[in-house]
């Protein structure tokens, strides 16, 4: 299949440079930044002292080699505050945060491995298997770019089960096991310390979540996000992202369970609904 390349203009790119980027990233987010391996990145995030998601991103080290830096692939419309927040944290450690979203775009490619054409610093998407290449590149460069709808991308994320802040989880509100970041390779639970890290090591060692964002297809049109998912007289979930009949849904697991169970069909808007669980 010939790569898909979408321009995703709901991205934000910021600068973290200086001689102590590396540790103060390490010290901060729920992924290691040590030692990426070129053409790679750190999927991570960043919380609040009580273990919820304020922001997540990708963590790309700058091609001119270790030291030189990172950029930061992040939701477009926490950019600013993004920002804001680092230099909360920055205290006196030798960094400069800058927000380049003016000058460069994110896009991701998908269907294939080769990107003809092409100059930016390309990174692979850890989130799924096949979630394919992003690449951060001057705006004026992509935007010159055939490329496709931003629907097809949405649908391919979606068939990865990969969820999507503002859509199938709000920001601030949402704990790193609801939004199944532990299973997208977003936490490394062998680093040090940072900020939120107890919670969520809790949660892990003790297999303790209650929620998960959970893959979903419809037996018919795709009720819209926001509806709730019901067993019988029971609300267990949430319908997110949608894509034809597939979708997303942060979903109540032991109440899916007790569905399960009971043998009680799972609806949403009078929809029938079969729900795949990550694994």
């Amino acid at each position: 299949m010939d790569e898909l390349l979408c321009l995703l203009g709901d991205r934000g790119v910021i600068e973290v440079g200086g001689a102590d980027a590396t540790g103060f990233l390490q010290r901060l987010i729920t992924n290691s930044v040590l030692n990426i391996p070129k053409g790679e990145c750190r999927y991570a995030g960043l919380l609040t002292p009580q273990g919820k998601l304020l922001f997540d991103f990708f963590v790309v080290p700058l091609p001119e080699g270790p030291g030189a830096g990172y950029l930061i692939d992040c939701a477009g419309e926490q950019t600013v505050d993004l920002v804001k927040r680092l230099n909360l944290h920055k205290m006196r450690a030798k960094i400069a945060i800058e927000d380049k979203s003016k000058k460069f775009a994110v896009a991701a490619i998908f269907g294939g491995e080769v990107a003809a054409g092409i100059e930016g610093v390309f990174y692979r998407d850890t989130r799924g298997p096949g979630m394919g290449l992003r690449v951060i590149a001057p705006r004026e460069a992509l935007a010159k770019l055939d490329r496709a709808e931003a629907s097809r991308y949405e649908a391919h994320r979606i068939a990865q089960g990969v969820p999507k802040g503002g859509v199938d989880f709000r920001y601030g509100d949402a704990f790193v096991h609801d939004v199944n970041l532990d299973l997208m390779n977003g936490v490394d639970f062998k680093k040090g310390c940072y900020v939120g890290q107890e919670v969520v090591a809790r949660v892990h060692y003790r297999n303790s979540a209650r929620k998960r964002i959970v893959k979903i297809h419809f037996d018919g049109p795709a009720p819209a996000p926001g509806t709730q998912i019901t067993a019988g007289e029971t609300t267990i979930g949430q319908v997110g992202s949608t894509a034809g009949v597939e979708g997303l849904a942060m979903m109540r697991l032991d109440r899916l369970e007790e569905a399960r169970v009971a043998g009680v069909a799972l609806k949403a808007a009078d929809v029938a609904a079969d729900v795949i669980v990550p694994g």
